[in-house]
């Protein structure tokens, strides 16, 4: 198996996607994806993933349990730094380094805290595969190559497994067939939905200046579906907005074709991280996430996650 630290690009503005060619989607897939996520598509991997957690507080258990812990009320910025650096570790490191293994154990403790169905993990784990692919071929500035897409489910499918999550399709089809038949049955309006999705709107719209928040609002309405909208609560987007948006978004990929190979990952180096500044520098995977006591009338059992300690140790 090659290792990521002994990959440089290939010459020239296609020279990642070279190198990818050379490599095994399903045995090579951390490095594959680590290329991918940390090299060639960081910013449009890091907005894929704000919209792929947006996307999951539709369920109304998920977010049900968000609204009882009170965390996205009370500490929004750090709970999205938490969840965007421990993924990051296991992207940058892989899930079974030093780093990654322990970024592992700091998400099943946050997670073994409380009763989360097997479905509802299983959900969040195909959008954090899904959500970038179809952003990427969207508005990244060029499309995935079919082992790219084979080696992001692979990666996350290995993720899910240390994190205790059962039943994980083994086929990238069956997986994309689950995600859509869950937000089928699951996706409605619902209190809850309407309050942690206005936080995290909200959050979103605070890494700006004041006077552009009600822009990026209206920005951020343009590009949700109408499943999500309704599921929110929030205004159907603008048709212009949208249009103006998607122009953005593909003006800046045709641009960035002619831009040189990224030679430096920063799939750990989001400059919207406000919470642990300078991250990753002086800092350990077990420095995030701290944990917190479960709201009054949690189980503080996982369902699904018995053991998962010792498996995120292997």
């Amino acid at each position: 198996m090659t290792t990521t630290q002994d990959l440089t690009p290939k010459r020239g503005r296609y020279g990642w996607l070279k190198r990818i060619e050379e490599l095994d989607p399903v045995a090579d897939c951390h490095t594959i994806h680590r290329i991918t996520a940390g090299y060639e598509f960081p910013w449009d991997y890091q907005r894929a993933l704000e919209f792929a957690l947006f996307r999951t507080y539709c369920v109304p258990t998920i977010s049900e349990l968000l609204e009882k812990t009170g965390e996205f009320r009370d500490r929004p910025q750090r709970r999205y730094d938490d969840t965007a650096l421990l993924m990051g570790e296991m992207v940058e490191h892989g899930y079974d380094s030093e780093r990654g293994r322990e970024a592992l154990r700091m998400v099943n403790r946050m997670h073994s805290q409380y009763a989360i169905s097997n479905d509802d993990m299983l959900y969040v784990l195909t959008t954090f595969i899904y959500e970038p692919i179809e952003w990427i071929d969207t508005f990244g500035w060029r499309r995935l190559h079919p082992s790219e897409r084979l080696a992001t489910f692979h990666f996350y499918r290995q993720v899910g497994i240390r994190m205790g999550i059962k039943d994980i399709p083994e086929s990238y089809t069956e997986l994309a067939r689950f995600k859509l038949d869950y937000e089928d049955r699951t996706f409605r309006y619902t209190e809850d939905n309407h309050k942690v999705g206005t936080y995290t709107l909200d959050l979103f719209c605070s890494w700006f200046p004041t006077p552009l928040r009600p822009a990026v609002a209206q920005g951020v309405f343009a590009l949700l579906d109408e499943k999500m909208a309704h599921a929110f609560g929030f205004p159907a987007g603008s048709p212009t907005v949208r249009r103006l948006a998607v122009a953005g978004l593909r003006t800046k990929a045709r641009a960035e074709r002619f831009l040189p190979t990224r030679k430096s990952s920063r799939s750990t180096t989001d400059p919207h991280n406000k919470t642990y500044p300078g991250y990753p520098n002086n800092y350990r995977p077990s420095d995030l996430g701290a944990i917190t006591c479960p709201y009054p009338g949690a189980s503080g059992q996982s369902a699904v996650r018995p053991g998962v300690e010792s498996t995120a140790k292997l």
